[in-house]
């Protein structure tokens, strides 16, 4: 936890007697900065965030208020607490101070060891507040870590035993999210691809999304049919479920021999097929029912049979749901006309140039949800020898 002595106070006050004051009475304990209105503050503090401010209201130019206000809205500050020292006070200037964003407030004229008290029993409320924050970045750091590590990222001896490309890619909106996909090499004729989304995000996504994943892991190696590993994954899922948590999921098992592939959607966002000379297309028609609400949901499958230089996208809804400043969504339309020049790429490209073309649409809008792009391509043949 960070030493007082080594807490920074920024000091606004247009009046230099109170400054002379205020400087004689902290320098001994705390670092300071000084600023006599509030424009220098506001720079000062940008520049040099501070643990602690203790603030005039009766200014020229900007008011007290004003930079409480704008102190609050910049990210350097928007958690340091802030106190003011007024000549006002009646009640209502303690109202306006606090609504303003303050943390308390101390009328004119102070008694210094009041003002020393404070002072410390605030810095000390950040302190343990920052060292609790820290110590959760990295807890939350391990968490990411072990979560990635629970997703395939070498697909070589996948590639070469079945003639088949894979590109993918994760990026939770927080530090973990409920974004997953993976692939299982069941046996030589049966190669299982998911992709899925918990609702929510954060550690309960998180959560949810380690159980879903092992779960379909252990009922890809044993059940040949898409939709029947997507009916038992759903009633594991929801017999036991008081959160009420539910994942859209998608499964797909493909034979390398007859390059077929089936796949069963539960709720999750439609592939996007692409072939060599045609327009993207949609893998299914149908979305399906999202799992772990209901136990004895039944799910369709549709058959596809790839040929050499075909590639099938799948994604979850950050990517058609991604957002730009304005507030428009890049919506399925968008993610047609993009795949449809990236037809032709290697299954790595496509996926690193679709999330680059997602990026560029939000153009530094906070990314609103967990982005997973899974892109498979079949090779110029299937069905290569290898061990299982």
């Amino acid at each position: 936890m960070k030493n007082l002595s080594d807490c920074r106070v920024l000091l606004v006050d247009d009046t230099k007697t109170n400054l002379d004051i205020l400087v004689e009475g902290l320098k001994a304990d705390h670092k300071l900065s000084l600023a006599m209105n509030g424009e220098m503050a506001l720079q000062i503090a940008a520049r040099t965030p501070p643990d602690l401010v203790l603030l005039d209201i009766m200014m020229p130019g900007m008011d007290g208020y004003e930079v409480c206000r704008r102190l609050r809205e910049m990210p350097e500050t928007a958690d340091v607490p802030i106190m003011f020292l007024s000549s006002l006070e009646e009640v209502r200037n303690k109202t306006r101070g606090f609504e303003a964003g303050a943390n308390d407030y101390l009328t004119k004229p102070f008694e210094m060891l009041e003002v020393k008290a404070r002072v410390r029993s605030l810095l000390k409320a950040k302190a343990y507040s920052d060292a609790v924050k820290e110590q959760i970045a990295s807890e939350l750091k391990v968490a990411r870590e072990i979560q990635m590590g629970m997703l395939p990222h070498d697909f070589s001896m996948v590639e070469q035993t079945y003639g088949v490309e894979f590109g993918a890619v994760l990026e939770p909106a927080r530090e973990v999210g409920g974004d997953l996909y993976g692939v299982c090499a069941a046996a030589r004729d049966r190669l299982v691809i998911f992709l899925g989304d918990v609702s929510g995000k954060g550690i309960p996504a998180s959560m949810f999304m380690v159980r879903a994943i092992s779960l379909a892991r252990l009922l890809a190696r044993d059940i040949a049919e898409p939709e029947i590993i997507l009916a038992r994954l759903n009633d594991e899922l929801a017999v036991d479920n008081p959160s009420c948590m539910f994942v859209t999921f998608i499964c797909a098992v493909f034979d390398p021999a007859s390059g077929n592939l089936t796949i069963a959607n539960g709720g999750h966002c439609r592939p996007v097929l692409l072939r060599p000379g045609e327009a993207p297309a949609w893998a299914v028609k149908n979305l399906g029912t999202a799992l772990g609400f209901e136990e004895g949901l039944d799910f369709e499958r549709t058959e596809i049979t790839l040929r050499p230089g075909d590639a099938i996208v799948f994604y979850t809804d950050g990517v058609s749901e991604a957002f730009n400043p304005e507030d428009e969504c890049y919506g399925d339309d968008r993610l047609i006309a993009d795949t449809a020049l990236l037809a032709g790429q290697s299954a790595p490209l496509l996926t690193g140039e679709l999330l680059k073309k997602v990026h560029a649409f939000a153009n530094g809008a906070p990314q609103s949800d967990d982005i997973a792009i899974l892109s498979l391509k079949i090779g110029s043949f299937s069905g290569r020898e290898g061990a299982l």
